[in-house]
């Protein structure tokens, strides 16, 4: 069984979708066989989430902040929504691509925006659209707080960054 791997990379020359670039992380997924579902022989939706939260961790903790720091300062960023729309299936071995940037932070609150691609010579096909609600939250406490003025600022995105298309719906 061999484990999934993501990594940190330089942007890619082609993305399906405009990426704010000045803000996002970029990297790669290769799922494992570990991340196979164990009746249908792809990528199981679970691990779509944990790539979300793999990921989004991996571009905090390049922006400054690792899990590491946050517990010292005694405070975690929360799932507090998964807006994921699967849109391909994918499977253990392949390539996939990977961008995730912070699109606002308010209060306690931010909305991080992921998208997961494959590409091969001729085209770039969205195999995953995500938003998600992350909280602020004390430790102690266990209730939202306002992140510290250098994270925020570390993570606040330069200039506006539109919501991305997926957002759009009816």
């Amino acid at each position: 069984m061999t484990r999934t791997i993501i990594t940190h990379g330089p942007p890619p020359t082609r993305t399906p979708i405009p990426i704010p670039r000045a803000a996002a992380w970029h990297g790669t997924i290769m799922p494992g066989t570990d991340s196979s579902s164990i009746a249908v022989q792809h990528v199981s939706n679970v691990e779509y989430v944990r790539w979300l939260d793999e990921v989004g961790q991996a571009h905090l903790e390049r922006l400054g902040w690792s899990s590491e720091d946050l517990l010292s300062a005694g405070a975690m960023w929360f799932v507090a929504r998964h807006e994921i729309d699967y849109r391909k299936e994918t499977y253990a071995g392949e390539t996939l691509h990977v961008a995730t940037w912070v699109r606002t932070v308010r209060r306690v609150k931010s909305w991080r925006d992921t998208m997961v691609w494959r590409m091969d010579s001729d085209e770039c096909e969205l195999v995953c659209t995500a938003s998600t609600l992350w909280v602020h939250v004390d430790l102690e406490t266990r209730r939202p707080t306002t992140p510290p003025q250098d994270m925020i600022t570390a993570i606040q995105p330069h200039g506006d960054v539109e919501p991305p298309p997926w957002r759009d719906r009816i």
